[in-house]
């Protein structure tokens, strides 16, 4: 019987009773429950598999061995005893202040505790922990702890510095109780989307093994390229020719769509798993991860890092700069609530990967993904970073397509300045990397490849876009006139590397007024 698809269920005993599919990662789990009380960590970004894993877990330690027959796990020598299980789901928990979240923490420990037929004396969460874990190890048998979503509150509260500090030191006090009763604790799991560095929120828990970079857990989220064409062979087979594609061609698509996480020095991708599924159900390619919404925080914070940039000896890397950044890992993988840092949130939320790894250099290259975080991610940043509706904004990118097509540019900056004209005087910034980024944001979007503040051997072209049949030159200036910019593309010569292309040359001087906000004018030149 073919297999029920689903996004929206995450217990591993629903997805096998009601014959759902299940993509096995039992071979990862078994060699994590096999470890003698194992203690783990890992960071995925949002709606990647996580809540999933931590229910297979829970089948496994309450000895469901029924449920994993045909799967790695089931023939292998492992007990199938049964343990008592505290499952925390943090997103139950989560409030807008610390006070409220450590009312409903307690309230959560006491409902968990009333399932087992117990109630608990202690009044604070992080000594009704205690008690809970105690009670029910109170026999032969250790408990296993498994914690959803660790960080919900903090990410829910994160603009708040002052009260997600409280927080902060709430939850430290609360996971700490991990380290102080691991002698009564068989295994533990705690997931979640940001990884904060260990003199924070898991300074007491030094015992944990962070298998977030991890090769050998590399796939334990997520689905591989040989996954997807094994579990899924039927609706690729039939979405190829709903969308008049052959088998070859449609699964490129797939790939270029929605695979290309990395989360490891391992050269393994994995794609999206509600993206993928979605996709396959539908048989569309739609960006549907980004239907569950992006977080307005990480938007606000590439503004503020955009901001920074002028006057700034080491400007902070801005919207041009993610894709193709090389960092070192502690660069990327945690941080600080009191140091916010771009890098990190967008590699541990997923709008950033792993690209390629240097082992001589130990550098780790990241950018997007897919074509599903690139378009998704920018077309948000448009909205951010420009007046124009959001809604608004693939018919105007329609009629830029037509315009470029048509070599008018007249007509291209005729509409560039829509997205220009009305920003708000106040957030308008005077400075060239302001009209620079809104440049990339919208040929970004356009899908024509576009390399910003490309080296020659005589300085650096502030934008080159590439198109089917012509490469565009362009060159900004503030508050100058578009001649001045001109004057800088022929003086150093930046057209010289394309001249033996068989594509054709042009070159564009564009001059920005900082006080319209507005493309002032500009000047064309075509070379071939």
């Amino acid at each position: 019987m073919r297999k029920k698809l689903s996004t929206s269920v995450y217990t591993f005993h629903t997805i096998i009773k009601e014959n759902g599919m299940y993509v096995d990662k039992t071979a990862d789990i078994f060699r994590m429950v096999s470890k003698m009380d194992g203690q783990f960590f890992l960071s995925r970004p949002r709606r990647f598999g996580k809540s999933l894993t931590l229910s297979t877990l829970e089948s496994v330690f309450l000895g469901k061995k029924e449920l994993f027959k045909g799967l790695y796990i089931f023939d292998q020598p492992y007990d199938w005893k049964v343990y008592p299980v505290i499952r925390l789901v943090m997103n139950k928990v989560s409030a807008s202040s610390c006070a409220e979240f450590e009312e409903n923490l307690a309230m959560e420990l006491d409902w968990l505790a009333e399932k087992e037929g117990l109630r608990l004396r202690a009044e604070r969460p992080a000594a009704k922990f205690r008690e809970l874990i105690q009670i029910l190890s109170a026999g032969s048998d250790k408990v296993v702890i498994l914690i959803d979503e660790y960080d919900k509150p903090i990410l829910d509260n994160i603009l708040d510095k002052a009260e997600v500090l409280k927080i902060r030191t709430l939850l430290k006090q609360f996971y700490g109780m991990i380290k102080a009763m691991e002698d009564h604790i068989r295994f533990s799991f705690i997931t979640g989307v940001s990884k904060f560095t260990h003199v924070s929120i898991f300074s007491d828990l030094n015992h944990l093994d962070d298998i977030t970079m991890m090769p050998e857990y590399a796939t334990l989220c997520g689905f591989t390229q040989e996954e997807c064409e094994g579990y899924f062979a039927e609706w690729i087979d039939e979405n190829a020719v709903k969308n008049g594609m052959g088998r070859k061609d449609y699964l490129e698509k797939l790939r270029k769509t929605y695979n290309g996480l990395r989360f490891s020095e391992k050269p393994v991708s994995v794609y999206n798993p509600v993206s993928f599924i979605k996709a396959m159900d539908q048989g569309n390619f739609r960006h549907h991860w980004f239907e569950t919404g992006t977080p307005t925080f990480l938007l606000k914070l590439l503004k503020e890092e955009e901001e920074k940039t002028e006057g700034a000896k080491k400007p902070a890397p801005g919207v041009k700069d993610l894709d193709g950044m090389r960092l070192m890992a502690d660069s990327f993988s945690s941080y600080e609530i009191e140091c916010l840092k771009v890098e990190p949130l967008l590699f541990q939320t997923g709008y950033l990967t792993i690209l390629d790894y240097d082992p001589e250099s130990e550098l780790f290259t990241l950018g997007y993904p897919n074509d599903e975080v690139r378009f998704a991610f920018v077309k948000k940043l448009s909205g951010y970073f420009t007046p124009v509706p959001e809604a608004q904004v693939p018919s105007l990118l329609d009629q830029l397509i037509q315009a470029l097509k048509a070599h008018d540019l007249e007509e291209v900056f005729e509409i560039l300045n829509v997205f220009y004209a009305q920003v708000d005087y106040s957030i308008r910034l005077k400075h060239e990397k302001y009209y620079q980024t809104i440049f990339y944001i919208l040929f970004t979007l356009l899908g024509y490849r576009i390399r910003v503040e490309e080296n020659s051997n005589k300085g650096r072209m502030d934008a080159v876009v590439e198109t089917k049949d012509r490469i565009y030159i362009f060159e900004f200036k503030l508050n100058m006139d578009a001649e001045a910019a001109m004057k800088q593309i022929k003086d150093r010569e930046y057209f010289q590397k394309y001249l033996r292309t068989s594509k054709a040359l042009t070159l564009v001087g564009v001059a920005f007024n900082s006080d319209t906000g507005e493309i002032g004018e500009w000047k064309v030149e075509d070379r071939q």
